[in-house]
């Protein structure tokens, strides 16, 4: 897919010099009609500072204030925060759980694992904690393709300034451009109004025919409508510079108008494209993206074939509990003497019991009572240790697919990035070949101007005298002017095409 830089470059080249300064049509995408994003419900935008802008001043306004690059810098928040969540993956997982229950008829002690019939309440307290000790080191390429997601996610906020810069400049040429139109077309109506005081009095004198003074007329309305045209192209453009700055209205909006030598004070334009190229490569933000896209892909590749590793565990628990049906002993002091058997003596005929007396043993006496919390849960007190191994064998080949998938997806990574610098080289070259134009362009319309000047001077001194009528007069004036327009265009286009050029060198915009 074309940038908006790139799909702006390419529609210059497109439609010719005199259509991207004049025409409102082949307005860059970003910088059409339609106006950018509006602020959610809520937002006000910053009011306008008072005082002229500068081009600068213009672009640090568009910076602050543009909602694309909020919304870009909440995108990569959020992936910090699954930065964040990745490496906290490398830690063990513990968790705590407590339960209380009522069991009413039938039921199993959960504690005893006996039958009975009896309300009962129990509870529950255990805690787990579990490590992973192995996982086909999927947890590491993960942090890593995070890593790389994250960086590339800066990236893309810095060509979106870009972008935005590059508008700004672009659009506060255009303002330059159509105030220098207006006052130039201004020029002419005052020239054309001293021209229809003058025929109306040679008409008096008898000196020229009635023809030439409506032609003149004609000819001052003409210059007229272009003026209204001309404010039209003026409030137009401040609108869109003022919408690009997100700025509440343009109403008292104006800009400082830069001090711009002409192109031919310059030496012959003659940067090299190829030596632009691969200073750009280093620096545009769209080159640094598309090749950390890349190596994250490459990292999900690896994050795909952990799959086929087997996977290791280590865990630990500890539980216990507490039954209101579970019962103790406890001593009560006293003692009875429980009997046991006879007590014997040896006589010749073998052993005898002795009449009246009777063996005992002395047991002491014990109290049935329920058990209390805090003596169970330390009697109940259990703990185990485990390690967990798991083996893939067969998993209806989805680990196979998932890398297969991977692997292509680094391929349409490594597309992505080729294109990106395919548009990146089109548009510097591109860029250079209007700059080229647009200097030798504005040398011949000098030219040309200088000699329509004569032509025009010439032609004027001959109606003035009679000996031209108005309608070629005013071919001859509007030659003039159709020449001067275009050293103007060119002049701003060649200005625009070296801004460019510069930026894509690491050297700004500013003029």
């Amino acid at each position: 897919m074309k940038t908006p830089r790139t799909q702006f470059l390419r529609q210059v080249a497109a439609t010719g010099a005199g259509a991207l300064l004049l025409s409102v049509a082949t307005l860059p995408a970003a910088a059409q009609t339609t106006p950018p994003a509006q602020p959610p419900a809520g937002t006000v935008p910053a009011a306008a500072p008072s005082g002229p802008y500068s081009l600068q001043r213009a672009i640090d306004v568009a910076l602050q204030n543009n909602l694309t690059i909020r919304q870009q810098q909440l995108t990569v928040e959020n992936t910090d925060a699954v930065l964040r969540q990745s490496r906290a993956a490398l830690l063990p997982t513990a968790n705590a759980s407590a339960s209380q229950t009522w069991n009413y008829g039938t039921n199993v002690d959960p504690l005893t694992f006996q039958f009975q019939d009896q309300t009962t309440r129990a509870n529950n307290f255990s805690a787990a904690a579990n490590l992973n000790l192995f996982s086909g080191f999927q947890v590491r390429n993960t942090i890593k393709r995070n890593q790389l997601d994250y960086q590339a996610g800066l990236s893309d906020i810095e060509k979106s300034r870009n972008d935005i810069s590059l508008n700004v400049a672009s659009s506060f040429l255009q303002l330059v451009l159509a105030q220098e139109i207006v006052r130039t077309n201004e020029a002419r109506v005052n020239s054309s109004q001293q021209q229809v005081s003058r025929t109306q009095k040679l008409l008096k004198a008898g000196s020229v025919a009635e023809s030439n003074l409506l032609d003149s007329q004609a000819q001052l309305a003409s210059d007229e409508l272009n003026v209204i045209t001309a404010q039209n192209q003026v409030a137009f453009y401040k609108l869109q510079l003022t919408q690009l700055l997100n700025l509440p209205s343009p109403t008292g909006f104006d800009i400082e108008v830069p001090a711009l030598p002409d192109p031919d004070d310059e030496v012959t334009f003659t940067a090299n494209p190829d030596g632009t190229y691969q200073t750009a490569v280093g620096l545009m933000p769209e080159i640094k993206a598309a090749d950390l896209r890349v190596q994250s892909s490459m990292r999900t590749v690896e994050v795909a074939r952990g799959a086929y590793y087997p996977r290791l565990s280590f865990g630990a628990s500890i539980f216990s509990g507490y039954s209101s049906a579970r019962i103790g002993r406890k001593l009560t002091g006293d003692s009875t003497i429980v009997p046991s058997g006879f007590i014997y003596q040896l006589t010749p005929t073998g052993p005898q019991p002795v009449p009246g007396l009777i063996a005992g043993i002395l047991q002491p006496r014990f109290q049935t009572l329920p058990e209390g919390f805090s003596s169970q849960v330390k009697n109940n007190l259990g703990k185990q240790l485990s390690f967990n191994l798991s083996i893939p064998i067969l998993n209806g080949l989805q680990v196979r697919t998932n890398v297969q998938r991977s692997i292509i997806g680094v391929k349409q990574s490594e597309l992505r990035a080729e294109q990106t610098r395919l548009e990146l080289r089109q548009s510097i070259q591109q860029a250079y070949a209007d700059a080229v134009a647009a200097q030798r362009r504005y040398a011949a319309a000098k030219r040309q101007t200088e000699a329509l000047s004569t032509a025009y001077r010439n032609a004027e001194i001959r109606f003035n005298n009679g000996l031209l009528n108005g309608t070629d007069f005013n071919i001859a004036k509007n030659n003039l002017y159709g020449a001067e327009s275009s050293m103007i265009q060119a002049k701003y286009e060649f200005i625009f095409r070296r801004k460019v050029l510069d930026f894509y060198e690491g050297r700004g915009l500013s003029l």
